[in-house]
């Protein structure tokens, strides 16, 4: 089988980011947490590949350890929503018109009407700006994300003669779900997951930036944009290199959800 073209350089974007995370866990090229003034605002060279931002850091550094915090954020509130979200969504679509499921969908409604920034003002008001909370608002908002996807996809199998034929062997709706529904909805829960992978970047990147993310010293490619909004005309760079970081990640992570999704549709495999 042809693999899709944008699955392969997503992958390989994608990739080449995941490689700087699990490098920048054993190995940098300076020590992100040492200020060096001295060393401030220097251009790239032999010791500074990407040179150094207003505080003597090395930026190449600051990318590596800031794609940690960005990935690791992104990853966990993916599969906070996904674990949460996709058996609320199995659950509504088994009791179909029932008040468990209008009260799950107007549950998801409710979240709805609330962007990511806006939980996130409201859990940090609470308990204060870090990582963590930044994880549980993009988290809360993926929450019905996937409810709405698995229940959707689920309502459509729900309806097969194989369905019928479990229930007519007296299967519960827990067990179909699990074994029948489930299975037949993970190639679509995945593409979902690339595509709130992607979104959880820009998110977190967003939330870094308006103070709301990981505080420092932790590096954050949305708090690296935020500290060189200043010098965006003398020290472009420092705002160009981070964005460039989001923008290829993002765009890794798309390409790779639309080659995932055309490699594991079967309509899409049958027009092909």
């Amino acid at each position: 089988m042809r693999l899709p073209i944008q699955l392969i350089i997503g992958a390989l974007l994608t990739s080449f980011f995941v490689i700087a995370v699990l490098v920048s866990f054993v190995w940098t090229p300076h020590d992100v947490t040492v200020l060096t003034i001295a060393d401030k605002l220097q251009p790239p060279s032999a010791k500074y590949w990407l040179g150094t931002d207003h505080f003597g850091r090395d930026m190449f550094s600051m990318l590596m350890v800031g794609a940690r915090t960005s990935i690791a954020v992104a990853i966990v509130a993916v599969g906070i929503g996904m674990g949460i979200g996709v058996p609320l969504g199995l659950m509504a679509a088994a009791n179909k018109g029932s008040l468990l499921d209008e009260v799950i969908m107007r549950g998801n409604d409710l979240i709805f009407a609330f962007p990511s920034l806006v939980i996130a003002i409201l859990i940090t008001a609470v308990f204060g700006p870090s990582a963590v909370n930044a994880i549980l608002a993009i988290g809360i908002f993926n929450i019905p994300v996937f409810a709405r996807v698995s229940r959707g996809a689920a309502l459509s199998i729900w309806t097969l003669d194989y369905i019928l034929a479990a229930r007519t062997f007296g299967k519960g709706r827990v067990r179909i779900s699990a074994e029948h529904i489930l299975p037949n909805i993970a190639n679509l829960l995945i593409v979902q997951g690339t595509i709130q992978f992607s979104l959880g970047i820009l998110a977190e990147a967003g939330l870094s930036y308006v103070g709301l993310g990981a505080q420092p010293p932790t590096p954050s490619w949305g708090r690296m944009l935020a500290d060189a909004q200043t010098m965006i005309y003398t020290k472009p760079m420092l705002a160009i290199l981070p964005g460039m970081a989001i923008v290829l990640m993002v765009l890794g992570l798309n390409l790779m959800g639309d080659g995932l999704r055309d490699l594991l549709d079967p309509r899409i495999r049958r027009e092909r």
